[in-house]
């Protein structure tokens, strides 16, 4: 059947297209999606035009069309004759999906939602769950001082799981003053621009001699030498966001190797996809534990939403997020009246 579907068909231009959505195989489900949300980064570089996965060249030219949307949820429509556990009716979060209407999936890329998590609110949770691996991997224990670099939506969600791990303080750092207010509301305990002249001194101060572990969001070299000139000795420095562009330098003897510090990578690809472990959670392990503790109240998903926008609108939207410093943290697409 024909359906709709936000494609990038050349840099900064987002086109709603009818598109094709495939009957489901045996082992695959097909989905009507209600919201969609935007991971404000990847979609960004994606739209502007810039390396695209980390097996890609800095210099290589940029292909388009692209499609992009990895979080999304909404309700099953039809299943495959292999699927049990899934029927139609169901309400799902779809990872890895794209932002369209209709969308097939195999069955392993759907997760139940449970009573008392809103469609909106489970939109988000694939994003959520990048920097909850990210912490998991740091071995963060109850009491350490945390610094989150970079406060756009993967930021904000570090913030809320670290807090929910136990983490004190929680030092949330970005130039744009909305955002650290935003930090604040949900969940920092202080939130300090890292263009300050004082603000490695003030890290310091605040955490009583560095902060033990640091969750990287910014994705730019300046971002994380900041980071690092911040940490305690032996303190432990997660690379969440991604960086497209390596024309930097680190003294890596003086602030890594000295002082013990340990750089662990963090991309959301870089976890098991079969089994979970201490430390190690797949996907749909994550995706089960976020959508227990919104349930649980532990997380707030529902004041992450700052903008809900008609899937026509996805040019303007997407060209604002390309030239605004201040996007909105949370924005979703209805594609429920498509």
């Amino acid at each position: 059947m024909k359906t709709k579907q936000i494609i990038f068909t050349k840099p900064c231009v987002a086109e709603l297209l009818d598109v094709e959505c495939l009957p489901p195989k045996e082992h695959e489900v097909t989905v009507s999606l209600e919201y969609s949300a935007i991971s404000s980064g990847t979609e960004k570089a994606n739209f502007i035009g810039l390396r695209n996965g980390t097996n890609v060249a800095e210099d290589e030219k940029a292909v388009f069309p692209r499609t992009v949307g990895y979080s999304a949820a909404g309700i099953v429509s039809e299943v495959g004759s292999d699927i049990t556990d899934i029927k139609i009716g169901d309400k799902v979060v779809v990872y890895w999906g794209k932002h369209k209407k209709d969308i097939t999936v195999n069955r392993n890329n759907v997760v139940k939602i449970p009573d008392g998590v809103s469609i909106k609110e489970a939109s988000m949770a694939l994003i959520s769950t990048f920097p909850l691996a990210a912490i998991r991997k740091t071995k963060l224990e109850i009491g350490e001082s945390t610094m989150v670099m970079g406060l756009g939506i993967l930021g904000i969600f570090a913030v809320q799981e670290l807090k929910a791990a136990g983490a004190y303080p929680i030092i949330a750092a970005d130039p744009v003053k909305q955002r650290r207010d935003f930090a604040l509301k949900m969940g920092a305990d202080y939130a300090l621009d890292p263009m300050d002249d004082k603000f490695v001194k003030d890290v310091i101060t605040l955490s009583d001699g560095g902060v033990n572990v640091c969750i990287e969001v910014t994705g730019l070299g300046i971002g994380l030498i900041q980071a690092l000139d911040c940490m305690q000795k032996m303190g432990r420095v997660a690379l969440l966001g991604c960086t497209r562009n390596s024309h930097f330098e680190i003294d890596y003897y003086a602030k890594v190797h000295g002082r013990g510090i340990s750089l662990i990578g963090a991309h959301t690809m870089a976890r098991p996809k079969i089994e979970s472990s201490a430390g190690q959670w797949t996907d749909a392990d994550d995706l089960k534990a976020i959508m227990n503790l919104i349930k649980g109240k532990r997380l707030n998903f529902k004041d992450m939403i700052c903008e809900i926008h008609a899937p026509t609108q996805a040019n303007e939207v997407f060209n604002r997020l390309a030239n605004e410093n201040d996007f909105p943290i949370g924005v979703l697409f209805d594609w429920r009246n498509l």
